[in-house]
């Protein structure tokens, strides 16, 4: 198996999946869905996507069970790079060589649009019926995990940080 091949192939997958799983950008409201579909189309790898694709498979997994569970993982990543990327934050201009989403929609949208896909995240993780992994994924995407490390992270801002304190922010 050639990984090059393997992961761009994956990542179409993904990216079909993603196309049918975000809502038509001519629902209203369609700024919001403009937004929404800027930010998870701006580009990527797709690598947390991809690692839960390649870990179902490599439990004896097939077919298409696990999309919604790899498409959920990339909206909330989508989602915590267009929070992180606001002015309140990080206030940044780029992303991935575009302007950020803050920056064409401005912010109010751009939060909308961050919480839209957190929402669109855990109901796709819904439909797993899995209540275990929707749990492990709020835990770590809360205060102990991502939400904690950025709100450390502001905290830290100008200060010198403990190796402790980055390592949680990382």
């Amino acid at each position: 198996m050639n990984l090059e091949d393997y992961l761009n192939t994956k990542k179409r997958i993904i990216e079909k999946a993603l196309n049918r799983y975000l809502p038509s950008v001519k629902k209203s409201p369609v700024a919001l869905q403009q937004a929404i579909r800027y930010s998870v189309f701006a580009g990527g790898k797709r690598l947390r996507p991809i690692l839960a694709i390649a870990s179902f498979e490599l439990v004896g997994g097939k077919g298409d069970a696990i999309l919604p569970v790899a498409c959920a993982l990339e909206m909330i990543h989508t989602y915590s790079l267009i929070h992180d990327d606001l002015p309140c934050m990080d206030d940044d201009d780029l992303r991935r060589g575009k302007p950020t989403l803050h920056k064409v929609f401005g912010d109010g949208v751009a939060v909308l649009a961050g919480d839209a896909l957190h929402a669109l995240a855990f109901e796709l993780l819904s439909k797993t019926q899995n209540p275990k992994l929707i749990s492990e994924i709020a835990r770590e995407i809360g205060t102990d995990g991502m939400v904690g490390g950025q709100a450390a992270d502001l905290q830290a801002e100008g200060k010198k940080a403990s190796i402790s304190e980055v390592n949680f922010i990382h």
